[in-house]
């Protein structure tokens, strides 16, 4: 079936009075739209669906969030009574539609008989991850886009042990909701019915405060070890990391930090920031703003379910400096190993895990302190992935990051978290203020004593069907036509992760070292419509770690490019 013929079913199948259908109605004239939206079924991606909020196949509305699931309950039925007994819980964010897909799916996996529990309000993503521990269900749901532009939400799955589902049981939910007519296989059920037969149990506040407990509980310094007069400003970005954010920093005893007042209610278009990415570092004009009147040493920002963090920092000139993603994660590497160490409380097996994409400096200090860094593939299904087996060789978890900002503290939290590197880099910049150093001066310590490393990681957006074409065209070419030298330097080592590597499973990703130490990698994102790269170099200075990162961007860009 093609996509006109899969629109005309949807024209043929719809009430007249559903608004999906005058939605389509209105695009009955544009092939290209009706193209876009019906020519596949909207699937998982790096852990679960994720799309623009329209009518269509290929987007997030309420039959395709039904379909899927359906497709969950029919999964975990297989499991029998014992995993319906243990059930699902089901977070949201800000987003359009949320609170009502998130109604929508619990109805219907209590019409399927499965044991539901939904939170009563906003909830960031790491304390669904939380949760779905704490509560020991069978599985999770969050419904949020995270740091999409707003036209797009999702619909994240969670599996038993806490993590994002592994694409083991991604295609097991996958088989399922292949066999499912999104008009008549979903057992819809009415969800005021199912709450007052006890099917559905809505969360209150108690759960919110387990979650904020046990992310103080990661402190490493407290008390009088840190300035707790130091100047912060914190956004949000109109998402719903306002709640626990407060409660985290108030509870800890910060004195003099500030909301960004124009981001901290919840806003669905996100009207002060267009896209509500925290790697942008146009999400923290406004914060800037704030900064400067009050003095700040530390910017901070989460995304819209409050999973990314991402940091901007006072240099010596009094001006912002935006880190990436590596940046932060070095301090806060450096800042628990060396907190631990002086506290005696490191421990002799320690390890930490980094993604595939993200810098070796990190290696390095962790190297330092004697403790393992282990690599995995991008995501926190991934990275939080690595925790059973390192627990299992006898191992101490004590963090997990990815360049894409974002960062894992805890084994209990076994995703991305804001919150707590929130409260961890908050934490790190009252201690060593204390000792009358700032963050950036610490980072350039850092850099002093492990090399000069510079980081990049540009990516080209390529929506559509023809993107995804292209992208798939560019990673083709670039495997058939190997560079034996980029920006004059010798390759010496290419990975291509396509049929796995060593422990690492198979993935769309591309990995080149070169002769001087500098290495990079390409790899399509599993959840936007971009070709995402990495360039890392070290160097005897930052001038010429730029310089030489730099030429060899440009090298291999200039080269993808070409690609049509």
């Amino acid at each position: 079936m093609n996509a006109r013929d899969r629109y005309n079913e949807w024209l043929e199948k719809l009430d007249k009075s559903d608004p999906l259908y005058q939605e389509l109605l209105d695009i009955k004239d544009d092939p290209k739209a009706i193209e876009e939206r019906f020519y596949q079924n909207i699937t998982f991606g790096t852990a679960g669906l994720r799309g623009k909020v329209l009518a269509g196949t290929n987007c997030m509305n309420y039959l395709m969030v039904g379909r899927a699931t359906q497709g969950l309950a029919n999964y975990i039925k297989r499991f029998g009574q014992e995993a319906m007994d243990k059930g699902v819980v089901i977070a949201h964010d800000c987003r359009h539609m949320s609170r009502e897909f998130c109604l929508h799916s619990a109805a219907i996996l209590a019409a399927n008989d499965i044991r539901t529990y939904i939170f009563d309000d906003l909830t960031a993503t790491p304390e669904l991850a939380f949760m779905v521990g704490r509560l020991g269900t069978k599985a999770g749901i969050n419904i949020t886009a995270s740091h999409n532009p707003k036209d797009y939400n999702g619909y994240k799955v969670y599996w038993e042990d806490g993590c994002q589902v592994s694409s083991t049981v991604a295609e097991g939910i996958l088989a399922e909701i292949d066999n499912i007519d999104p008009f008549s296989n979903v057992l819809d059920g009415h969800f005021r019915a199912e709450l007052e037969k006890g099917m559905i149990t809505i969360l209150d506040e108690k759960y919110d405060r387990e979650y904020i407990d046990h992310v103080k509980s990661l402190a490493i310094h407290e008390g009088d070890e840190l300035d707790l007069d130091i100047p912060l400003v914190y956004t949000p970005l109109n998402g719903c990391g306002t709640k626990p954010f407060a409660a985290m920093m108030n509870e800890r005893g910060f004195r003099n930090w500030h909301f960004v007042e124009e981001q901290k209610d919840p806003d669905p278009d996100f009207k002060t920031v267009g896209y509500p990415n925290p790697e942008d570092p146009k999400a923290f004009r406004l914060a800037e703003e704030l900064g400067k009147k009050i003095g700040a040493e530390l910017l901070m920002a989460t995304d819209p379910d409050a999973d990314r963090f991402a940091i901007e920092l006072r240099n010596d000139q009094g001006e912002y400096v935006p880190l990436n993603g590596n940046q932060t994660g070095y301090l806060l590497v450096n800042y628990i190993l060396e907190g631990r160490k002086d506290a005696g409380t490191l421990p002799e097996k320690g390890a930490m895990v980094k993604s595939i994409v993200t810098s070796t400096m990190s290696t390095e200090i962790a190297k330092a302190y004697g403790v393992e860094m282990f690599e995995a593939l991008t995501g926190f299904k991934n990275i939080c992935g690595r925790i059973p087996f390192l627990q299992q060789n006898g191992y101490t978890y004590l963090f997990g990051y990815e360049e894409s900002v974002g960062y894992a503290a805890s084994p209990e939290i076994r995703d991305k978290d804001g919150i707590s590197a929130g409260m961890l880099v908050a934490e790190a910049a009252a201690y060593y203020r204390k000792q009358g150093k700032t963050l950036f001066n610490v980072l350039q310590e850092l850099y002093e004593k492990y090399g000069f490393y510079n980081e990049d990681e540009p990516n080209l957006i390529l929506e559509g069907l023809e993107g995804s074409r292209r992208i798939a065209r560019m990673m083709a070419h670039v495997r058939a036509n190997l560079p034996a030298k980029v920006a004059g330097i010798k390759v010496v080592k290419v990975i291509d992760y396509s049929n796995g590597y060593e422990d690492i499973p198979a993935s769309n990703v591309l990995r080149f070292y070169l002769e001087d130490g500098s290495w990079f990698s390409i790899r399509p994102s599993g959840t936007e419509p971009k070709i995402k790269f990495y360039f890392y170099t070290k160097q005897d200075s930052p001038e010429k770690a730029k310089e030489v990162n730099l030429k060899i961007k440009e090298d291999v860009l200039g080269m993808i490019k070409k690609v049509e």
